[in-house]
């Protein structure tokens, strides 16, 4: 099946006549005949019924035509975003995100960037660790941005930022008065819970040498639904500072006997060419 028949095919359901379907087509009818006919032969059956009005299609017309305006269709599209790709009309740049990192930092540098490269296309894909790991060598991904440690033999790791946690609660949460929270009071409090926090066994095991142990009334490996709960008054959640939305109904507290903080990298696979475009994001994520 060639693009010419499947053109062709269509323009005869969009005129309903050969003649005018040639012309539209800048073609000669007895070639549009002839391309037709070897569509048909390739499909096992005729496609138009010819009559004194023009033409209608056949059933087996009907049922390839949505098929083939579809091939099409994505044809042109092809060929559209390879053009811009060539032209440098568009400059796609793919970013795999840890589903613990916060999106206020990031979004700033992002659009940040794209002022100064205005015809940057970014996509931003949150995976898990091992997953964010397996796409960028893959080469899915340009950068992967995360906050757990991995070989220098494979990545070149560039340090982004680092930022510490808080406390999180309502604002009116029994909590949202004080200044600051200590573990003591944490253990006292219906904690939520996330299981895939890279500070999560540091916490537990700081509390559990000084006689504390935090209770999880709910467990979530995404920020969103715990922010949701916190803000329902549920209990109080441990976040890194820059998942922390800057909103009224939420009030964030500082830990006063325990320092906890993390480094936030940005990751490229030595193995995979690195575009000057995405060197440049890296420096402004790093700022």
């Amino acid at each position: 099946m060639e693009m010419n028949q499947i053109r062709y095919f269509l323009a005869v359901c969009e005129h309903r006549n050969f003649t005018h379907a040639a012309k539209a087509s800048n073609v000669s009818q007895p070639s549009l005949t002839t391309a037709i006919k070897k569509l048909e032969d390739e499909l096992g059956g005729p496609l138009f019924l010819r009559d004194r009005a023009g033409c209608s299609l056949t059933p087996l017309g009907k049922l390839v035509r949505p098929r083939l305006e579809k091939v099409q269709r994505e044809t042109h599209e092809i060929k559209a975003e390879a053009t811009r790709h060539n032209r440098l009309e568009r400059v796609p740049i793919s970013i795999g995100i840890g589903e613990t990192i916060g999106q206020n930092k990031i979004a700033e540098a992002l659009e940040k960037f794209r002022r100064q490269i205005p015809e940057a296309e970014v996509e931003l894909i949150v995976d898990s660790h091992d997953v964010l790991l397996e796409k960028l060598r893959h080469g899915d991904y340009d950068i992967a941005v995360t906050a757990i440690d991995v070989s220098p033999d494979l990545y070149r790791i560039d340090p982004l930022y680092q930022e510490g946690y808080s406390v999180v609660v309502s604002s009116d949460h029994a909590l949202s008065q004080e200044k600051a929270v200590n573990l003591g009071i944490l253990a006292q409090t219906n904690m939520l819970d996330r299981p895939n926090c890279e500070m999560r066994d540091t916490l537990h095991a700081t509390c559990s040498e000084r006689g504390h142990e935090l209770y999880a009334a709910y467990r979530s490996n995404r920020v969103d639904w715990l922010l949701d709960l916190a803000r329902n008054g549920s209990g109080a959640v441990i976040l890194p500072d820059t998942s922390i939305p800057q909103e009224s109904g939420l009030i964030s507290l500082p830990i006063e006997d325990m320092e906890i903080a993390r480094q936030v990298y940005a990751l490229r696979f030595r193995h995979q060419p690195s575009r000057s475009e995405v060197s440049l994001l890296v420096q402004e994520l790093a700022r």
